[in-house]
């Protein structure tokens, strides 16, 4: 049944008219985490000490502020400003010894309040509402491929996927396939990154060349919207409606 409603998301991504459908299933769940961070969940003891104890990405903290529930989020962040006091407070009380270099340290290993500090800048709570159920549509992907003639078909019809996604079906291919299906996953999915990008790059060409006055009676062509596209495809932005 899990699998089953796994495969709902996955299927429905993959059936848009989208530059990248894995694109479509992160954005999803990283809206739905949004909305669940800022929702009255905030007020719960369980999701205050989380949301305490590891804050935010830049990206993800931008985000919750655009929501515009600017009580909340103060609430929210002043939770974890005492969180930081009170930690880095720890490292710099006195009589507590500043971490010298030592012949048995790594070269760049950090210690006391730059520790905690750099622990810390790999957490946010966002990104970990999103990270185990985005792992599990990645691996649905490949349930299907390899299950599915349908979805190989679906698969083959799409429009590519951005470089970053790209990159994560290439790694997870040795994970979930072998041997001649994974070749020929891994040469379907080269031929519709590169065949894609290059599509959408002619796009964005004549989008600039519709700047130049000796275009300008030229018909657009599918040039209208290729630098949102061109952002999709090179660095996995997902613009919504309000800022096209």
């Amino acid at each position: 049944m899990k699998e089953k409603l796994y495969t709902i998301p996955v299927n429905e991504a993959f059936d848009a008219d989208s530059e990248c459908p894995v694109c479509l299933m992160f954005k999803s769940l990283e809206d739905n985490a949004i909305d669940f961070t800022m929702s009255p969940s905030y007020m719960e003891d369980d999701i205050r000490i989380q949301t305490s104890l590891m804050g935010f990405c830049q990206k993800h903290l931008k985000q919750l502020y655009d929501v515009q529930n600017r009580l909340g989020l103060a609430l929210i962040l002043k939770s974890h400003m005492d969180e930081l006091i009170k930690n880095v407070g720890k490292h710099t009380q006195p009589g507590i010894k500043i971490g010298m270099p030592s012949l048995f340290k790594k070269k760049g290993e950090t210690s006391g309040s730059a520790s905690y500090i750099e622990e810390l800048e790999g957490k946010c709570f966002v990104c970990s509402k999103i990270e185990g159920t985005f792992e599990r549509y990645i691996a649905t992907v490949f349930h299907l491929y390899r299950t599915e003639e349908e979805f190989r078909r679906k698969f083959s019809a799409s429009k590519g996927f951005c470089t970053s996604h790209y990159k994560t079906l290439y790694i997870a291919a040795e994970k979930y396939l072998s041997g001649e299906e994974q070749s020929s996953f891994i040469k379907e999915l080269n031929r519709l990154y590169i065949e894609n990008m290059k599509r959408v790059r002619d796009d964005l060409e004549w989008y600039i060349n519709k700047f130049d006055y000796r275009y300008e009676n030229e018909p657009w062509k599918n040039a209208r919207d290729a630098l949102i596209r061109s952002m999709l495809k090179t660095n996995s932005i997902v613009l919504d409606s309000r800022q096209r």
